[in-house]
C-alpha cells in the first residue's frame, strides 16, 4: 500500500522556525501522536530506538550515530536514554544548528541508572507534541486565529460553518491520534483499548513503575477521566476509584499513578493562573484535570456519540465502586459529562494554538467559585485573552458575565475575551465579548 501523503500540522511551522537556529530539538508526547511522522520530514538519518537492533548499533558506535548526515533522528531516544547526554555533550562541542532531532513518548525517571538527569537547558529545546486539534482535522476552514486574538488589537471576527453539536460529540470519541482517524465503530473502540491497556500492562514498566494491581489503575484512571474538566481534588478521585469491597488504593499508589502517567503524557492538567498583579482576590491554584485526548476519557467511561448527546452517563457512575452520588460534585456548569469532554477537546486545542505564539494556558477561579473563566492564554508580558467554553449554540448575557468581570479587573491587560460554541456562526457582541464556534479557530 503506498504511504498516505503528510498533512502538515500547526507544529510544523514552529520547526520550520526553529530548527534553522538550534543545534537539537526534542519532540515530546503521548505515543501515537505523530511525533514520528512529523520529524521524518526533516531528517536525513534515522535511528528507531524502539528497536532493539538500532538500539545496540547506537550503544556500540554512539559517535559514528552522531556523525551521520544530519539532521539526525533518535526516535523514542527515552528507550536508549544515554543518547540524550550524549546529544547535549555534542552540542556543548559546537555541533551546528538543524544536527539533531530527537522523540520521546516519556520522560524517564529524573536520575538513571548512570546518575545522568537528563537535562537539556541551554543545549536541547524541547517542544510539546499534542493529539490533532479542531482545526487540524479537516472539518472545515478556520476563520479565526489565536494570534489575531493576542496581537491586542481586537480583529473583526466572522465566519460561519455547519458543523453542530452531534460533530463534536464524535470528534470527541473519534480521537485525535493520526494512526486512528480511519477507524470507526468496534474496531476503533478496539484500537482505544489496545492502546490504554498497552499503558497499563507495558508502559508502566517501561517507565520503571511495577503495577501490582493492574485493576486498580484502570479503576483510577476512571475516576481521573470522569473528573475531566473539573478541579476535583486527587483525594476525590482516590475515593471515588475504591472498590466495591470497599478497598481503598494507597496514596503512595497514586502518587505513583499520576507521576509515572504524567511522565508518559497521558495526563495534561491545565494549571490554575498566576497573575502578575493579583488584584483579583484569592485565587484556586487547583489544576483542571485533562487526559492528553478527550477520547481516552470518554472511552476510559464506556460512552459513545450517541449516549454523549442523549445526556446519558457511563455504567461507571451508578456502580458500586465508581463514583456513584458525588459524581454531581465533579460536574461542570454545563452539568453533563458532554459538556465536560466538549470543554476537554477545546481545551487542548487551544494549546496547540498557543504554543506558536509562545503563549501559555492556564484556568481562573477564585476560592469559592464566584468567578472563573475556562483558559487564560497569557503572552510574555503576562497580558491574556480569556475563553469560556459552552456547550450551546447560542450565547446570552449570562455567557459572558466573568468575562466581563475580568475585563473590569485586568483593563488594557486584557487583550481579548471570547465564548468558544458549538453555534454556526462566529460574530462579535455589541459589548466587545466575541463569539466563536469552537471549530472555526485556529493558530
Amino acid at each position: 500500500m503506498d504511504t498516505p501523503p503528510y498533512v502538515r500540522r500547526i507544529i510544523d511551522t514552529e520547526l520550520d522556525e526553529l530548527l534553522p537556529s538550534l543545534p537539537a530539538l526534542a519532540v515530546e508526547g503521548p505515543k501515537g501522536v505523530g511525533k514520528t511522522a512529523t520529524t521524518l520530514q526533516r531528517a536525513r538519518t534515522v535511528y528507531r530506538l524502539d528497536e532493539r537492533a538500532q538500539r545496540l548499533a547506537v550503544d556500540a558506535a554512539t559517535k559514528v550515530a552522531l556523525d551521520a548526515e544530519p539532521p539526525v533522528l533518535f526516535d523514542e531516544w527515552q528507550r536508549y536514554s544515554p543518547i540524550w547526554d550524549a546529544v547535549r555533550r555534542a552540542v556543548d562541542g559546537g555541533a551546528p544548528p538543524a544536527s539533531y532531532l530527537l522523540t520521546g513518548s516519556a520522560v524517564p525517571a529524573e536520575e538513571d541508572e548512570a546518575g545522568s538527569t537528563h537535562s537539556g537547558a541551554g543545549r536541547i529545546v524541547s517542544i510539546r507534541m499534542r493529539p490533532l486539534s479542531l482545526a487540524e482535522r479537516g472539518l472545515g476552514p478556520a476563520a479565526v486565529r489565536l494570534a489575531d486574538l493576542l496581537s491586542g488589537r481586537q480583529p473583526d471576527i466572522g465566519g460561519a460553518t455547519d458543523v453542530d453539536v452531534s460533530d463534536y460529540a464524535r470528534e470527541i470519541v473519534s480521537s485525535g491520534f493520526p494512526g486512528l482517524r480511519g477507524f470507526s465503530g468496534r474496531a476503533l473502540r478496539a484500537q482505544l483499548d489496545g492502546y490504554l491497556t498497552r499503558i497499563v500492562d507495558r508502559d508502566f514498566t517501561e517507565a520503571g513503575h511495577r503495577v501490582r494491581r493492574p485493576e486498580a489503575l484502570r479503576r483510577w484512571m476512571r475516576s481521573y477521566a470522569a473528573a475531566t474538566g473539573t478541579e476535583t481534588t486527587y483525594q476525590k478521585i482516590r475515593d471515588a476509584a475504591t472498590s466495591g469491597e470497599g478497598e481503598t488504593l494507597a496514596k503512595t499508589s497514586v502518587i505513583g499513578y499520576r507521576d509515572v502517567l504524567e511522565r508518559l503524557f497521558l495526563l495534561d492538567p491545565l494549571p490554575g493562573w498566576l497573575p502578575n498583579r493579583n488584584n483579583l482576590g484569592r485565587l484556586a491554584q487547583a489544576p483542571r484535570h485533562h487526559l492528553a485526548d478527550p477520547a481516552l476519557a470518554a472511552r476510559l467511561l464506556g460512552v459513545s456519540e450517541g449516549a454523549l448527546l442523549s445526556g446519558e452517563v457511563s455504567p461507571l457512575f451508578t456502580s458500586p465502586d465508581t463514583l456513584d452520588k458525588r459524581t454531581a460534585k465533579v460536574l461542570p456548569r454545563d452539568g453533563t459529562l458532554l459538556g465536560q469532554l466538549f470543554e476537554s477537546l477545546v481545551a487542548q486545542s487551544v494549546r496547540v494554538y498557543a504554543q506558536p505564539a509562545e503563549a501559555t494556558v492556564s484556568h481562573l477561579r477564585l476560592e469559592g467559585g464566584r468567578h472563573e473563566v475556562d483558559l487564560i492564554i497569557e503572552r510574555g508580558d503576562r497580558r491574556v485573552v480569556a475563553l469560556e467554553v459552552k456547550l450551546s449554540p447560542v450565547v446570552d448575557d449570562s455567557d459572558v458575565e466573568h468575562l466581563l468581570w475580568l475585563r473590569d479587573i485586568l483593563k488594557d491587560d486584557l487583550l481579548d475575551a471570547a465564548v468558544i460554541t458549538t453555534g454556526s456562526q462566529a460574530y462579535r457582541r455589541r459589548d466587545g465579548i466575541a463569539v466563536i464556534p469552537a471549530v472555526l479557530l485556529t493558530a
